[in-house]
């Protein structure tokens, strides 16, 4: 009852706390609001660590904590010393990858030839719905060439283990899930260069065989060490830290873009979000009927729709970076990282409470 009181206390400040900066924006002092945002959001995500139903959202908003910190005060996150915390954006994809191979095997990729069809239906759905959907969004934005580039980068991205969770939520076929998150990620060095250069050569120079390159060093070797590292050291406590490892990184990759970008992203922060909110939200909704048009079954089109609409907002964030455009093409992958967690919390959530039903027919398609 205590944690109980404890949590519903937070919440209840979180509520304050929002009340007082919504008071203070309206009088023009948000320059004194810093402390009081990241206040909020902490008490925030305290609050919802204590209900089952919100648990899924502290991240998110622990993310949108760093990304206040990084807004009111870009130069804890820019510099340390004459080091440029740009430059720890690849190494930690690289601990997430990593991370990642440990957490495979080669059962996770047996299923590609269980299940071919569903795994192919829900790649070729990646690879054609959310790049030609950032391609159009970037076309119509009226942005600068490199932040407009940014929104296409998203949508060449593969997914990431962020839909594996939601999948699992959601009462999705985990297993589709987690295999074509593999593929898709392991196709990447080769596929989402292509389609760069392809949908985004308009907007920036994209030198294919340097990306390729660049995100080999990103994906195939740092899963390779991984899938090495659990194939002859696998550890019970690497399990259990990975997942949080991962998690640090993200938020911590997030927080450094956004206090690169601070300036661009207060220009046009809001049109931004509006236009990656869309770039989500037809990924949930075109992933979702893709697999219907080719009567996939209700749990597998459900998986689809999280990995067609939850992108590797960190890979795209390290492409980004490789390129030297941290600050203006990582943007998009920046605002996408947070608000696609909340969008795929809420919709699974909503499918977790509403079972497939033909639950019977979990196992894919054969």
């Amino acid at each position: 009852m205590k944690k109980i009181n404890l949590y519903s206390i937070s919440l209840a400040i979180a509520v304050l706390l929002l009340l007082v900066i919504t008071v203070m924006l309206f009088m023009g002092n948000i320059a004194r609001t810093g402390v009081l945002f990241l206040l909020f959001f902490i008490a925030l995500a305290i609050g919802f660590s204590g209900y089952k139903t919100l648990n899924s959202l502290v991240f998110t908003t622990m993310i949108f904590a760093g990304v206040a910190a990084a807004l009111f005060y870009p130069d804890l996150f820019t510099y340390v010393g004459d080091f440029k915390l740009t430059a720890l954006i690849i190494p930690l994809i690289q601990i997430i990858m990593f991370g990642m191979g440990t957490q495979m095997g080669l059962k996770d990729f047996a299923a590609v030839f269980k299940i071919p069809r569903g795994v192919f239906i829900g790649v070729a759905a990646q690879l054609l719905i959310m790049p030609l959907v950032g391609f159009t969004l970037a076309k119509t934005s009226n942005f600068p060439p490199e932040i407009a580039a940014g929104i296409v980068l998203i949508g060449c991205s593969p997914s990431g283990v962020a839909s594996n969770v939601m999948a699992y939520l959601a009462n999705a076929n985990l297993a589709l899930s987690i295999t074509i998150t593999s593929i898709a990620t392991l196709l990447a060095p080769f596929l989402t260069p292509l389609l760069m250069k392809l949908l985004a050569g308009e907007f920036v120079e994209i030198n294919v065989l340097d990306m390729m390159w660049s995100i080999t060093k990103m994906i195939i070797i740092p899963i390779g060490a991984g899938l090495l590292f659990n194939r002859f050291f696998k550890t019970k406590w690497l399990d259990k830290a990975m997942p949080v490892v991962s998690m640090l990184a993200i938020g911590i990759i997030i927080t450094i873009i956004t206090a690169a970008g601070r300036d661009s992203l207060l220009d046009i922060g809001g049109i931004l979000m509006l236009l990656v909110l869309i770039h989500n939200l037809f990924g949930y909704t075109l992933g979702y009927w893709f697999a219907r048009l080719f009567k996939m079954p209700e749990q597998d089109a459900r998986t689809i729709a999280l990995e067609v609409g939850m992108q590797n907002g960190g890979l795209a964030s390290g492409i980004a970076n490789s390129l030297g455009k941290i600050a203006t093409m990582g943007l998009a992958p920046a605002v996408f990282g947070p608000l696609m967690n909340i969008t795929g919390s809420i919709l699974a959530s909503y499918w977790h409470k509403r079972p497939p039903k033909a639950a019977k027919d979990a196992i894919l398609v054969k």
